[in-house]
């Protein structure tokens, strides 16, 4: 069974960040239509989320935390952070259905159902820490997703792959002491948010389960190449995690406007397929993809289509 997922929701394009804002809608309105004239479109398992409830939210984030989210966005504020989070009244529900969508690809994973599943959401989530919102990010989908995968499916070892251009730092402070996650981000340094440094690796019995991997600007597939294979696999394959989860931004290619790595589509391809060796070999193929950065608007669709047609395969 190969079946694979797109999980999406049109009210995610009902979060206005705001004229000129790169994490804008048309990111996923132009995902989407793209995707409509690709032949996988039509191989694809397509799901509707839920919203999450928030007893989800608050196993990574603290209760008070969730309700300050809520209650600014409600209120009409515009920026939650020092300039970079953009938001609209309705950006808390469609927050909460974000995060949804990526229980709904752990219960399709885990049950069996599905292999693999790709969740096309926004706002995005690696960014966002315990108690504080930074980055594009409210809550922290993929965390929420892994904690999920722990406390209702009761799987032991999650491994988590970042490869978006930005260091995941919300998803590196969530689980810095934690045994049971295995957190590696592959993220161009220097550059913003500024954390990612090899030193970086865990505190207390996460020691050596956050794995950094700062790239110097204008590296491109070579070595990120070089990393999976020296590095990363290995690291997977001894951590035996029972499911795979990708923070996949698209950001790393050479046509994104923020950052300065040379990655392209056929590159995306290229590290889906060194993760599928790892999940095949180590938790039967169960993959969760959740999308994250990447704002030059065709080359992310360039990419998701390639990512999704090496997961299908």
């Amino acid at each position: 069974m190969n079946t694979l997922a797109f999980i999406y929701h049109p009210d995610y394009l009902k979060h206005d960040t705001g004229s000129g804002h790169p994490e804008r809608p048309q990111r996923l309105e132009t995902l989407v239509k793209h995707l409509l004239n690709a032949s996988i479109w039509k191989d694809l398992v397509h799901l509707l989320p839920d919203p999450a409830p928030v007893e989800r939210l608050t196993a990574v984030h603290t209760e008070k935390y969730v309700q300050t989210i809520e209650r600014r966005c409600k209120s009409g504020e515009v920026i939650l952070d020092d300039g970079d989070t953009h938001v609209c009244p309705l950006s808390y529900d469609i927050a909460l259905r974000a995060a949804g969508a990526v229980l709904l690809a752990v219960d399709e994973v885990l049950s069996g159902k599905l292999r693999r599943v790709f969740c096309a959401v926004r706002p995005p989530g690696h960014h966002a820490e315990t108690e504080r919102v930074m980055g594009f990010c409210l809550f922290n989908n993929i965390a929420i997703g892994t904690r999920y995968a722990q406390q209702k499916h009761g799987v032991e070892r999650v491994a988590i792959v970042d490869w978006d251009v930005h260091h995941g730092n919300g998803t590196q402070e969530i689980f810095y002491e934690d045994e049971s996650v295995l957190f590696i981000s592959l993220h161009q340094f220097p550059l913003w948010p500024g954390t990612g440094r090899r030193d970086e690796r865990g505190r207390g019995k996460g020691e050596g389960l956050t794995l950094n991997f700062p790239m110097a600007p204008g590296s491109g597939e070579r070595e990120y190449v070089q990393a999976f294979r020296r590095e990363i696999v290995p690291a997977l394959k001894n951590f035996h995690p029972d499911v795979l989860m990708i923070s996949a931004g698209f950001d790393a290619h050479q046509a994104d406007p923020l950052a300065n790595i040379n990655l392209t589509e056929h590159s995306f391809g290229v590290l889906t397929d060194l993760l599928l060796e790892v999940a095949e070999q180590e938790c039967r193929g169960r993959i969760v993809s959740v999308l994250e950065g990447g704002y030059d608007l065709r080359a992310l669709a360039l990419s998701v289509e390639t990512h999704l047609s090496h997961l299908k395969a």
